[in-house]
Order: structure tokens, then C-alpha cells, then sequence
């Protein structure tokens, strides 16, 4: 080779290696470091992560790297890396292991009654005094604060040992009932990720309203969705405190600050902390949840989560860890109804959850079939009577009265389903067909629809809502799960006056109470009735003693 070609070659290796870094894009990661091994000329963890970054980073400013340093649960801290820093980190002294910030996957007032816990003078709630003196921790989208489920009247305040803070605009939108909540969104941050209210505790979600105040909302009379359920609202734990911390937002909810929040948590001092996410199908020691909630529960904080909403395949579920209580969601006892009637006193029930006025005009009611070729000149001012759903979005704002589908539809879907303007019923097969003969030997039959009726003590009472993930858990194949069931099927619980109530429903529909199906609701019925009952307790009153 000409020598001159050496000095070349070297440039151009430089060179090459130099716009190789320019082109790495950074990721987020969590790294685990063994503090053990921390020299002593730091002050704390936090600035040995500084520390171990600037040895490895490639940028002018390493300290922007450092998204979060974790003190509680975890010995590490979250940062953004290229793949080169990444492998230098690894060569650390301390360094033990890391995670990639993979997107978590998070999960969606008579059911108190249906657990025994309905009167004042109910022996478990009178023994554990409604979880007075407990904190619950709820890791999820935050919290409505203008809620009267957060309403403290009658309560003292947080017990001493409690370090935590309020961080709404207003402070004193907390009080003795919400006693803290946080904000956890360095990740989005760091992503160059802007969404809507990610700044402040407050729930654009509705869904961490929904769920805190299911485990711990106070007593609220009249309360009702529309009509439904329509009684006095009330957690598990109604004395209990609540803290919030807003870690989830939706598609981009990071295991960064999951995690953050879960160590602010347990550095505030909750005893009892309920986690509505998960991964799937990961081992444990590639879990970042499950590593960190291993280090709450050796702090003594119970900790409880969602099976997930995968439905009924085998080996769904997550959150398989073994050292927390793994829930899945079960229907209960109550039913929302309506119910058709036609010409002389003929008339079905069905289920319904119709938002309207309670009832409809009488009109012409007709059978037509799926409903496919139904036109508006039609179906105008009359009930339609239609097999299955499948035309019930084609339906709504037709011009019919209502409608009749012909279906086995389960509570779950029902609650997808119905949020609509079309005042519509779902009545069974068999009900469908009586229905059928009856309008064939009457066709000039007219009849209306009744709505916000609710029926009780229907069986069988629980059952293993569709929707609920299954076990066995990929992530540990020894340790059956779930570990158990609880009410996670259409719980009525507070909302955002502000948002709807579901998504694909009609911008003019906003409660302060709604109806919501998932296991992550079971879990936070579950983390109330860990803050009013010992673990053996809690097995006990669910009569679940086997588990």
C-alpha cells in the first residue's frame, strides 16, 4: 500500500466514525447500578449518576441525559443513550443491568354493596373504620380535584409519616381526603413529546378519577350515570386518604416515569399502592414494574394490580409477579335495563344504557330482519327490530325512534355499544324471537321503549368478566394467576365533568359520575379493601381463604 494512503485511510476512519455518532439516535433506558460500589466522594446516588454519564456521554452536556434519578425502589436512574454510550455505560463500575423505556400497556357504587361492605353499620367497614388513618398510592392519569368523591368532610388529616405534596396550580385543591398528587412526565419531555394538561396532576383522562376514587371516594348521595345505578356513591375505603400520581398518557405512558412515580410514592409513605399497567410476556428480571415494586413491598407497601384487558385467551394476562396481587375483573349482580312494550301488554326487557329521556312515544314498531336495507324513508319514526348490532352505528341520528338488537350481548360490550343518541335495547335470542312472532301477527303493532331501569341480585353473581386476561403468566409459569376476582363491570365511579364519558359517544353527554369496565377497577377495588381489612382479612371477607 503507498504510504501516503495511510494518513488517508486514518482521516477518513475518524471521519466516518465521526458522522456515525452524529447519525445515533438517542433512546430511553433504565439502568440499574449496585450502590455498593458508589465511591464515597459523592454527596448521593443522584450525583454518582451525573458522574457516570459525563464518563461515557458524547454530548456537550451530559447532564441533560438524566431524566430521572430513582432512590426508593430502584438503585438507578433513567437517561438517554445511544446504542455506543449504552455499551460504554455497561462497562461502568456499578453498572448491573438496563431497560429499555418500552411503552407500558395500561388497563381501563353498588359494588360495595355487592361485597358486603352496602351499610353504615357494616361489620367490615365498622372494623376497620372505613380505611381511616390508610393511604392509597394510585399510579394512573391523575385526578378531577373539584370531585365530591375527594370531599373530606368528617376527616382528619394525612397520619404524620406522610411526606407527600400537592402540585395542582391551586394547592389547596387538596385537602384531608386528597392528600397529595404529583406529575411524573420527564420522559415526554426528554422525547420532545407535547400533550394536552401533561404539565399538571389534573386528569384529562378521566380514568385515575374514575379509578382513586373507586378505592377511596367518600360518600356522594345521588349519585347516578344518566338515571343508572342511581344511589350514594362511595370507594371501598371511604375514610381513607388519597395520594395521585399522573405517570400514564395514554400510547406514550414510559416506564421512566411509571417507575418515578412508584419511588415517589413509596418515599411519600402510601401503604397501599395500586398499579393499572403492565407488561406482557417479559421475564421478570426484564420488568422494570415488577423490579421496582419488589423493592415497595419490602418497604411493607401493599401492592396491588390489573390482570389486564386482553380477553380469554390463554396466557394474556400480565403483571404475573409473583410478590403483588394480580386481579382480574368479575360482573356483579346488578343489571341496567329497559324494556319494550307493545300494543295491549306485550313487553320484553333488555339491557340498556341509554343516556336520554326515560321514555319514548309510542310509535310503530317493525321487524327488519339485520336491518341492512333499512332507508330513512323507511325506518323514520319508527322502533326498528334488527338481528344483531352490526347496523346500530348506521342507525344512530336515521330518523328511527329507537331500536331492538337481537343479541347475547355481554355488559362488557354493552357499555361500548350504547353510548350513542339512538335510544336503543338489547334483548336475548329467545326474547328476540317471541318479539318477532309477536309483530308478524300484529303488524300494525305500535309500542315504546322505557329506559333507566336497574334490576339486582341476578345470577350467577360473579363471573369472570369476558374481557379479563387469563393466566398462566409468561413471566412466571410456577405462580398461578390472577390471584383473585374482583368487581371490574360497569362500576360507577367520579369522572371529569369536562370529558365525556366515552369517547365515541356525543359531545354533548358530560356527567360527574360514570360507568367504566376493566380490571384495572377491579385492583382498585381490591387496594380499598386492603386499606380497610388486613391481607388475611381481605381473603376472608371475599371468601377466598383457598387462594
Amino acid at each position: 500500500m503507498h504510504p501516503k494512503i495511510l494518513p488517508l485511510m486514518a482521516t477518513f476512519t475518524i471521519f466516518a466514525t465521526f458522522l456515525l455518532t452524529l447519525v445515533q439516535t438517542e433512546q430511553q433506558h433504565i439502568v440499574l447500578m449496585d450502590s455498593n460500589v458508589m465511591p464515597k466522594a459523592f454527596q448521593s446516588p443522584h450525583h454518582w449518576h451525573l458522574a457516570s454519564l459525563s464518563s461515557i456521554s458524547q454530548s456537550e452536556s451530559p447532564a441533560s441525559k438524566l431524566i430521572y434519578s430513582y432512590s426508593k425502589v430502584l438503585d438507578g436512574f433513567c437517561a438517554s443513550l445511544t446504542d455506543s454510550e449504552l455499551e460504554s455505560m455497561k462497562a461502568s463500575p456499578g453498572f448491573l443491568h438496563s431497560f429499555h423505556n418500552s411503552p407500558v400497556k395500561y388497563d381501563t357504587t353498588h359494588s360495595t354493596d355487592f361485597l358486603g361492605l352496602t351499610a353504615v353499620s357494616s361489620p367490615a367497614w365498622e372494623s376497620s373504620n372505613y380505611g381511616e388513618g390508610m393511604i392509597i398510592g394510585v399510579v394512573d392519569t391523575g385526578a378531577w380535584p373539584e370531585s365530591d368523591s375527594y370531599g373530606d368532610q368528617g376527616m382528619g388529616p394525612a397520619p404524620a409519616r406522610w411526606k407527600g405534596q400537592c402540585h395542582f396550580n391551586n394547592g389547596s385543591l387538596c385537602n384531608n381526603k386528597l392528600v397529595g398528587a404529583r406529575v411524573f412526565n420527564n420522559s415526554l419531555i426528554a422525547a420532545n413529546i407535547s400533550m394536552l394538561c401533561s404539565d399538571s396532576p389534573r386528569d384529562c383522562d378521566g380514568h385515575g378519577t374514575h379509578t382513586s376514587s373507586t378505592a377511596a371516594g367518600s360518600f356522594v348521595d345521588r349519585a347516578s350515570y344518566f338515571g343508572y345505578a342511581r344511589g350514594t356513591a362511595k370507594g371501598t375505603a371511604p375514610k381513607a386518604h388519597v395520594a395521585v400520581y399522573k405517570a400514564l398518557f395514554g400510547e406514550y405512558s414510559s416506564p421512566c416515569d411509571a417507575v418515578a412515580a412508584i419511588d415517589q410514592a413509596v418515599a411519600d409513605g402510601v401503604d397501599v399502592l395500586s398499579i393499572s399497567f403492565g407488561y406482557d410476556h417479559i421475564p421478570l428480571h426484564e420488568d422494570p414494574i415488577a423490579v421496582a415494586t419488589f423493592a415497595a413491598v419490602q418497604r411493607n407497601v401493599f401492592v396491588a394490580t390489573s390482570a389486564g384487558n386482553a380477553g380469554t385467551d390463554l396466557g394474556a394476562l400480565h403483571n404475573g409477579i409473583p410478590w403483588v396481587l394480580t386481579v382480574a375483573a368479575g360482573t356483579i349482580d346488578r343489571r341496567f335495563r329497559a324494556r319494550l312494550k307493545i300494543g295491549n301488554g306485550f313487553s320484553v326487557s333488555g339491557s340498556s344504557l341509554y343516556p336520554g329521556t326515560h321514555s319514548t312515544n309510542e310509535s310503530p314498531v317493525v321487524f327488519m330482519g339485520d336491518c341492512a336495507n333499512a332507508t330513512e324513508e323507511l325506518i323514520r319514526g319508527k322502533v326498528l327490530v334488527c338481528q344483531g348490532f352490526n347496523q346500530l352505528l348506521s342507525l344512530n341520528n336515521s330518523g328511527a325512534v329507537g331500536g331492538v338488537f337481537v343479541t347475547n350481548v355481554t355488559e362488557s360490550l354493552l357499555e361500548e355499544l350504547i353510548q350513542i343518541s339512538l335510544p336503543a335495547i338489547f334483548i336475548t335470542t329467545e326474547d328476540g324471537q317471541n318479539v318477532e312472532n309477536y309483530l308478524r301477527s300484529h303488524p300494525a303493532a305500535r309500542g315504546s321503549l322505557e329506559f333507566e331501569l336497574t334490576s339486582f341480585d341476578l345470577s350467577p353473581a360473579p363471573t369472570l368478566a369476558s374481557y379479563s386476561s387469563r393466566g398462566p403468566s409468561h413471566s412466571c409459569t410456577l405462580v398461578l394467576k390472577p390471584d383473585i376476582v374482583g368487581p371490574g363491570s360497569l362500576i360507577l365511579a367520579a369522572w371529569p365533568s369536562n370529558i365525556k364519558p366515552n369517547e365515541n359517544g356525543p359531545n354533548y353527554l358530560h356527567t360527574e359520575f360514570n360507568l367504566l369496565s376493566d380490571t384495572s377497577i377491579s385492583c382498585l377495588l381490591e387496594c380499598g379493601i386492603r386499606s380497610s381489612r388486613t391481607f388475611s382479612q381481605q381473603l376472608e371477607l371475599l371468601g377466598s381463604t383457598d387462594l
